[in-house]
């Protein structure tokens, strides 16, 4: 049966450039949303820019501008950066709006009416020399609860309590670096204790994550208290009815901003907005969040909705943080990396992937450490994925005018993939993306199994096995359809551009039930390149080094080996019992090698040195023992030594006259 389904993700703050925490979050949100829609179920996807606030205000005010042009600017360089990382929303709007603010005045009437709004005098953070009240988080010091210093006024990052800033130790403000007075001012407070009822038992629903439930018990321990939902001029934001001189805080009407971004879709579209927002209509809702802000989203805003007769979310999604390398990402260690540096440098889908790779259910924080992301693409993407697609397509190509065969050879592993997909699908439903990757990943190993096993490159020298040769390349290529098909959500761009290859539409998951058979394909072009580390690692790349490159050359040395290391290097003589080029590889040989107790496949990059029919029957020296090596092309069994600059200038090492092969070299 199709659901309805509204999911958002966190309202990214708009006083800063976009940056791949705030990638992390949408990216997990639209991998879900696409998964949902490729099920057939009706999923739409809204989010906003967060434009209030004390520091907007102070951003705009240190360039010269004012908030509007500021989160004008921001909103459409965000909306650019979201657009090259694929992230599909349905409605991407901004908390500056007229529907906020409606819903924002609507809510707080509710509540006020119903006896959940307090009225109090407070005694409040003052910046005498900046002449403002100062909101929480522009006050730091030493958390009273643990002590750790450096923290902000609402919260610690350490040990998770929450205070007010007259609760800080040795607290300055963040504008002038004094040390700030207290004022008394009168405030509005959203009475959060009258829903602990509630509460407990909506965390305790399913809706969130067991370890987030569990803190959350923490908190109601601690007793819920009293929310300020009001603050003092100046203040960038909506003005309190009937309360002159007093904005509501920022944390009340962002997250309100789902529902003005939604409303705003409802006038482009004519969706029902009660049926998404009021309770009994039938459709499910879902907030994807950091941990940072679980407080907000937990308590604090189910408590909102339920108070203003607004129906509650039906799960909110907690994620860690994303560190760099093992650190937190931060400016001062070269570690902030912005979506739009990013996009100078890599393929945006190969950060997406990276991401369902590493992503589970949980709260843990997700790193992104740049040789592992490397590898990971150049091991996963290229040498496993889309090397079946370059392998088969040529076959059928250039054998068989561009059409696959009319049958599956081995119709048992095709239906055994297609299989898998349920299987596959409840983890993308659970949010187990990198579990779903690493079945899928075993999958790609056993379509490659299937292509080396068959040697489709060694039939088609026969001229009487050019149907068989057909056959084998329309079942790898159909496996591979299976593939991209369940990656989807993950590869949304690459996935459209394997379709267009294959001549074949696979937007739903059911869509590849049966195989394409006996439909041409095009010619394929590259649906992926290897990364090179040393660009990827200009993500965080520091200072150039001082210095000539001859004098770094001179000053690198190669590490030493031991004697005992040595002995461990297995080395045999081998026949060449055949050599061919390998196509789209501009240097490497395919080396079939007599290693005297059978056949070893091997990768030589020496393509630009020898003919490969000059190498038929010659001797070489292989390292037996190398670990086999997943390449784009096959799996290199070894390696043959050879010496030399490169290029052309490259010499393979040769034994003797009388050497045979196996012959063990001391």
């Amino acid at each position: 049966m199709p659901r309805k389904l509204l999911v958002t993700s966190a309202l990214p703050y708009a006083n800063g450039p976009t940056h791949l925490g705030h990638i992390t979050e949408t990216v997990q949100t639209d991998i879900w949303v696409r998964f949902q829609r490729m099920r057939g179920h009706d999923c739409l996807y809204v989010c906003a820019d967060d434009t209030h606030g004390t520091p907007v205000m102070l951003q705009a005010r240190s360039e010269g501008i004012t908030p509007e042009e500021l989160i004008e600017r921001i909103g459409a360089e965000r909306r650019r950066v979201f657009a090259e990382f694929h992230i599909g929303f349905d409605n991407y709007y901004t908390t500056h709006s007229p529907e906020n603010r409606h819903y924002t005045e609507s809510v707080f009437k509710a509540l006020d009416e119903a006896g959940h709004i307090a009225r109090r005098i407070v005694r409040q953070a003052y910046d005498e020399q900046a002449q403002m009240f100062l909101p929480d988080r522009y006050v730091k010091g030493t958390c009273p609860r643990c002590g750790a210093p450096d923290q902000y006024g609402d919260s610690c990052e350490v040990c998770g309590a929450t205070y007010s800033p007259a609760e800080l130790k040795d607290a300055v403000s963040v504008i002038s670096g004094t040390a700030p007075v207290e004022r008394e001012s009168e405030h509005l407070f959203f009475r959060l204790g009258d829903f602990e009822g509630m509460l407990r038992e909506w965390t305790r629903s399913g809706t969130l994550q067991t370890e987030v439930a569990n803190k959350l018990d923490e908190w109601f321990g601690a007793g819920l208290r009293d929310w300020d939902v009001s603050r003092d001029a100046p203040y960038f934001g909506f003005e309190i009815p009937g309360h002159p001189g007093k904005y509501f805080y920022v944390w009340l009407d962002a997250p309100i901003g789902y529902m003005a971004s939604f409303a705003h879709l409802c006038a482009r579209t004519g969706l029902d907005f009660d049926a998404y927002w009021r309770p009994g209509g039938g459709t499910e809702l879902y907030h994807f969040i950091g941990k940072d802000i679980l407080y907000f989203h937990a308590l604090f805003w189910p408590a909102t909705l339920h108070g203003a007769g607004y129906r509650t979310p039906d799960g909110v999604f907690v994620h860690g943080f994303l560190t760099i390398n093992g650190q937190k990402m931060s400016k001062s260690r070269g570690t902030f990396i912005t979506a739009l540096r990013y996009l100078e440098l890599l393929p945006a889908e190969y950060f997406r992937y990276f991401l369902a790779a590493k992503l589970g259910d949980g709260v843990d924080d997700i790193d992104m450490n740049l040789e592992e992301f490397t590898q990971r693409i150049n091991a996963e993407i290229v040498g496993k994925l889309v090397n079946i697609a370059s392998r088969c397509a040529g076959f059928i190509t250039r054998g068989h005018g561009g059409r696959l065969a009319g049958r599956l050879p081995d119709p048992a592993l095709y239906q055994e993939f297609v299989d898998a997909g349920e299987r596959i699908a409840g983890l993308y439903d659970g949010r187990e993306y990198s579990a779903a990757v690493r079945e899928i990943m075993a999958f790609a190993d056993r379509a490659n199994l299937y292509i080396d096993q068959h040697k489709p490159w060694l039939l088609a020298r026969d001229p009487d096995r050019t149907a068989e040769v057909q056959e084998i390349c329309t079942q790898g290529l159909n496996l591979f359809r299976v593939l991209m098909t369940w990656l989807r959500p993950v590869l949304p761009r690459m996935a459209e551009r394997a379709d267009d290859f294959l001549g074949a539409r696979s937007e739903r998951w059911d869509a590849i039930s049966t195989p394409l058979l006996g439909s041409p394909i095009e010619p394929y072009a590259a649906l992926a390149s290897r990364l090179d580390l040393a660009r990827v690692n200009e993500l965080v790349a520091g200072p150039a080094p001082t210095g000539t490159k001859e004098q770094a050359a001179a000053g690198a040395q190669a590490p030493t080996l031991s004697i005992e290391d040595f002995a461990k290097i297995d080395l045999r003589i081998a026949r060449v019992a055949a050599a061919e080029q390998v196509e789209g590889a501009d240097k490497l040989l395919k080396l079939t090698l007599d290693t005297g107790e059978g056949t070893r496949t091997v990768f030589a990059g020496i393509r630009q040195a020898y003919a490969p029919e000059a190498l038929v029957d010659r001797h070489v020296v292989l390292v037996s023992n190398l670990a086999p090596r997943k390449m784009r092309f096959g799996v290199s069994e070894g390696m043959v030594l050879a010496a030399g600059p490169g290029g052309a200038d490259l010499f393979l090492v040769s034994p003797d006259a009388g050497a045979t092969a196996g012959m063990k070299v001391k």
